[in-house]
């Protein structure tokens, strides 16, 4: 059975994606619920004052964000459970993305509330979206910590990780960050670099680690704005890449094919890269 989504006059928590950058990104649905809600729980009033004024919204503001205490968390849920509709924003992008909300959406949950979301812009599928590193599996790992030593024990962590891995970073630890990385999953990983999305000095920028720590060294300019960080995954080694299908295929086709022309038409078919089939189409030679 198909749910009816409630209309923002309806008592729900909305956790309302906001623009990151380009004011141009906010949709339609989001402003209707903006407009209708009873109140607006913000991470920081001042800064979505702009915004609502940009946009003719009058809906009441009141400050949330992960420092308040519970008594702020049970009073909106107060609010939800009277029957007032209260939506959630956060200073840009998705909510509860690296920014506020969890416990307040876990609590409005468990009080048998309803939340519902009003999708628009993200950051890190933004920034992933324009990479060029492979997308079908990824890990958000968020900011990293701030001071070298824990971070550099994180990023050691990360270090056997297959999928992509993305990252926010301040930008005044963003050549730390990156030194940090470069060590940690070595100077030549391909990572991408994207910062200031969707305004004005919007940049992406890839190549290896090193490359990016020289750019950004280079540049005073590349130090500055929001930023979404992207590393490729460790590359697999051959076999443990490969699931059943692959060599399924890769089989078939070694019958009739030579390796490289078996490996190029499998990584048409498959997705897999032709470097792993090839190497793996190598091994099963005597």
């Amino acid at each position: 059975m198909t749910e009816t989504v409630s209309a923002p006059n309806q008592s729900a928590l909305y956790v309302v994606a906001t623009p990151i950058g380009n004011l141009g990104d906010m949709v339609p649905r989001a402003i209707e619920t903006l407009q209708t809600v009873d109140v607006i729980a913000a991470e920081d009033t001042r800064h979505s004052a702009r915004l609502l004024s940009h946009f003719g919204i009058q809906t009441p503001l009141l400050a949330y964000h992960d420092h308040s205490d519970g008594r702020q968390v049970q009073a909106l849920v107060a609010r939800l459970l009277s029957g007032e509709s209260v939506a959630l924003i956060s200073d840009a992008g998705t909510p509860l993305v690296s920014d506020p909300g969890y416990r307040l959406v876990r609590r409005a949950r468990e009080a048998g509330v309803r939340v519902v979301p009003v999708p628009g812009a993200c950051a890190l599928v933004a920034a992933l979206s324009a990479s060029g590193l492979p997308s079908d599996r990824f890990s958000f790992e968020g900011f990293l910590p701030p001071k070298s030593g824990q971070r550099q024990n994180r990023l050691q962590t990360l270090v056997a990780e297959t999928r992509t891995l993305i990252f926010y970073e301040a930008p005044h630890r963003i050549e730390e960050c990156l030194a940090d990385m470069a060590l940690a999953f070595g100077a030549e990983r391909e990572a991408v670099l994207a910062r200031e999305l969707t305004k004005t000095f919007e940049t992406i920028v890839g190549g290896s680690l090193q490359s990016l720590c020289e750019f950004v060294a280079a540049d005073p300019n590349q130090r500055r704005g929001e930023m979404v960080l992207m590393v490729r995954g460790r590359e697999a080694d051959a076999g443990e890449g490969l699931d059943e299908d692959a060599r399924r295929i890769m089989t078939i086709l070694l019958a009739e094919l030579s390796v490289k022309q078996a490996s190029q038409l499998a990584a048409e078919i498959t997705g897999v890269r032709k470097k792993l089939l090839y190497q793996w189409a190598l091994e099963q030679q005597p």
